[in-house]
């Protein structure tokens, strides 16, 4: 009986890595910092991953049984990600943790912003999100290219909600998570 559990465990362990993967593999798309205009620095590559994995959150928590409790190995696996993004630029081990707290807050607040935002169907009020994460030091201007790009982006999150929303738990839960190749509606 023992030993079953800890059979279990690899298979979850490799079904989060599976889906961990689809994720950053999403982030990563090329349209989203060449169209899109978020900067591809180690903070942009941040802002599209946590832009995924706040949307995956969203899709398990609608969720009931073991696709809710997935949920928490995500965000264990989130986080481990970005331990192990901080210690290879460099950062010491007594910095780790100031910059994880640091993290930690931005991503959950990114979490609330964008939650907001989609549960009222507020494309403008999405775009001006990530804009303030995307584009921290511009203010925000629709009519300015970070704008536009901001609000295909936003018109994007939309979209990939809609087809996360269409997944069957079973899928996901088998570690095959699918994404949406970014449309772009509007050039940078």
């Amino acid at each position: 009986m023992i030993f079953s559990l800890f059979g279990r465990r690899k298979t979850n362990q490799r079904v989060v890595d599976d889906t961990y993967v689809h994720l950053t593999e999403a982030a990563r798309q090329p349209l989203f910092y060449e169209r899109f205009g978020v900067p591809d620095t180690v903070m942009g590559r941040f802002e599209m991953v946590a832009m995924h994995m706040v949307l995956f959150l969203r899709r398990a928590g609608q969720a009931d049984g073991p696709l809710r409790a997935f949920t928490q190995e995500m965000v264990d696996t989130f986080f481990q990600d970005i331990d192990h993004s901080i210690r290879e630029i460099g950062i010491g081990d007594t910095g780790v943790p100031k910059r994880m707290k640091k993290f930690a807050k931005m991503f959950y607040g990114r979490v609330e912003s964008y939650s907001v935002a989609l549960n009222a169907g507020d494309r403008v009020a999405l775009s001006e999100a990530l804009s303030r994460n995307v584009h921290p030091t511009l203010p925000f201007s629709r009519d300015s290219a970070e704008g536009r790009g901001m609000h295909a982006l936003a018109d994007h999150l939309f979209a990939l909600e809609a087809h996360l929303a269409g997944q069957p738990d079973g899928s996901i839960m088998d570690g095959r998570l699918s994404f949406v190749v970014p449309e772009v509606r509007e050039a940078v």
